[in-house]
């Protein structure tokens, strides 16, 4: 699959991000005048056209955004002040918010204006031909001073239902100032692509085809994508939103699926060539920002875009990836994944191996696959825990050596004469024909065994130092069975700058974590290339040096 040739009378769409000003109003988010600037220099890195960096004078750290802004050498993107036009009853040259978005020094502004009349009497009020004065001298007082403006048309489809000729006249006042582009706005999020489409094509023939028109919409009817693709299919040339469709009430119009349907789809050139491949690490990146989880299930970008689960998926997969992919998941910087779970088949076994680097005896991944559907049946669940997968599939290879093995184990938690309580933890264990019987103490039972386990391998294997553990998490399945649930343990670990998950599942808590601790530090330690040796101990029982080398895997 390859990108679709480029058509050669379509212009190229200007990308205008606005992630820094309107992404930072979702809930849960507040960035910080470092997190905006690193966003922005990832965004010119990737080639967005637009970089929109805040609304300044409203708050101190756009303030400094912009003032630590104009200090950087920007390669791809204009870095752009949002503001809106003039109050009524002040000239542009007395209003505080002209002023700002020229002291943001920027060289482009975007202004923003009533369109609908609903506004300009209810929430403005002031009559219609104010308005209209306010939107032209607004722009062409910024023009005056050198800047080039993007006009944004607020509410411009709800607008032009309710008087088309009036919403019009908006755009032409803004025409009339020297505005560059018009941007449609579909503020409320409710209109359909069908009629956004027409919209914008009748704008496009009643304003002439030098226009240049945009289109900014949100997503509160699920369609902020799909209106974008549609107003860019009516004339539109220059597209507005925010990575990841961060944005208030349902978000924004989402350019990490924008920017691939553009290019991919319609045949419409946006980017650098060869950029598009970054668009999957922007994404995580900016969610990393922000502080939020990377949504798994986004289209392009998200984890599990290309992830395959069904057997009958999988299996027509191994023969042609086209199958069930619509492109080549390296277009966008993403890769392709099998799941591996109770709807596999045997094919999910023998590609999972294949993506794990296990090696798998002929016939072995039927007796893997019952052993996985099994294990599902019990509670585990082996989506997430990709390291638990490598170690069934490893632990069935006839070379296969167990790098310890736990015989036994007693966790003890309570409390002393009614001061602090205690959790305490004892293992025994076999490392080849040693055995050893440590015990140790923790926050918890969980942190307790997962001490003594360390405290009795890491003299062996030394690499255990390195692997942490960054997450613990607790599901409880089946809640009707009460205190008698089954629980489904995840641990996160990470080993320099690898992360992978393990699971365990059981009745029983303790034994549920022990699973998953057991395979965390396993898989961590053969990750390192550390291998087991039959226990080359001194005759005092201490590990000789030639075993921790060996164990070390030096």
């Amino acid at each position: 699959m390859t990108d679709p040739p480029l058509s050669p009378d379509s212009d190229l769409v200007e990308i205008y991000d606005t992630t820094l000003r309107d992404g930072s109003q979702r809930e849960g988010i507040s960035y910080t005048a470092s997190d905006k600037l690193r966003i922005a220099q990832k965004l010119d890195e990737f080639g967005v056209s637009f970089i929109e960096g805040g609304w300044p004078g409203s708050n101190p750290k756009d303030a400094e955004f912009f003032a630590r802004a104009r200090d950087l050498e920007w390669k791809h993107a204009v870095v752009t002040a949002f503001g809106s036009t003039r109050r009524a009853k002040l000239g542009p040259e007395s209003d505080a918010n002209m002023r700002a978005l020229l002291d943001a020094g920027t060289k482009a502004c975007t202004v923003v204006g009533k369109t609908w009349t609903l506004h300009v009497t209810d929430v403005l009020r002031t009559t219609l031909d104010d308005n209209l004065k306010m939107i032209e001298e607004s722009v062409r007082f910024l023009v005056s001073e050198e800047r080039r403006v993007i006009y944004d048309a607020e509410h411009f489809f709800d607008g032009y239902a309710a008087d088309g000729a009036y919403a019009l006249e908006t755009l032409c006042a803004a025409v009339r100032g020297g505005a560059e582009t018009l941007v449609l706005c579909e503020t409320n999020g409710g209109r359909l692509p069908w009629f956004v489409e027409e919209t914008t094509r009748a704008v496009k023939a009643a304003l002439g085809a030098g226009t240049r028109l945009g289109i900014h919409a949100h997503d509160d009817s699920g369609c902020g994508v799909a209106n974008s693709l549609a107003a860019v299919r009516g004339g539109a040339t220059h597209v507005q939103g925010t990575i990841n469709g961060y944005g208030e009430r349902c978000g924004n119009a989402n350019l990490s699926v924008i920017v691939p349907n553009l290019e991919l789809k319609l045949g419409r050139r946006c980017l650098v060539p060869g950029r598009l491949r970054e668009v999957t690490e922007l994404s995580r990146f900016v969610a990393e920002v922000a502080n939020l989880a990377p949504d798994a299930h986004m289209a392009y970008v998200g984890k599990s875009a290309f992830a395959h689960k069904g057997g009958i998926h999988v299996a027509a997969m191994r023969r042609n990836t086209e199958s069930y992919q619509h492109i080549d998941p390296a277009l966008v910087g993403n890769e392709m994944r099998v799941v591996v779970s109770e709807l596999s088949g045997r094919g999910n076994v023998l590609s999972k191996a294949e993506e794990l680097g296990v090696r798998v005896a002929a016939g072995v991944e039927g007796e893997a696959l019952e052993e996985i559907k099994k294990a599902e049946a019990r509670g585990v669940s082996y989506e997430g825990a990709e390291a638990s997968i490598a170690l069934l599939l490893a632990r069935r290879a006839p070379e296969y050596e167990p790098l310890f093995v736990v015989q036994d184990y007693e966790t003890r938690v309570g409390r002393r004469g009614g001061g602090e309580t205690y959790a305490e933890a004892t293992v025994k264990l076999r490392v080849g024909a040693q055995s050893f019987h440590t015990a140790a103490e923790g926050n918890g039972p969980v942190s307790a065994l997962d001490a003594a386990l360390r405290k009795a391998l890491t003299p062996v294997y030394p690499a255990l130092a390195a692997i942490h553990l960054a997450d613990y998490k607790v599901r409880i399945l089946d809640g009707k069975d009460g205190t008698q649930a089954t629980t489904r343990v995840l641990i996160d670990s990470q080993y320099e700058q690898q992360s992978y998950s393990t699971v365990g599942a059981s009745p029983n808590i303790i034994l549920a974590s022990l699973e998953a601790l057991v395979d965390a530090i396993e898989y961590g330690l053969r990750q390192h290339g550390v291998r087991l040796v039959d226990a080359l101990f001194d005759h005092g029982g201490r590990p000789s040096e030639r075993n921790v080398a060996r164990a070390s895997g030096v």
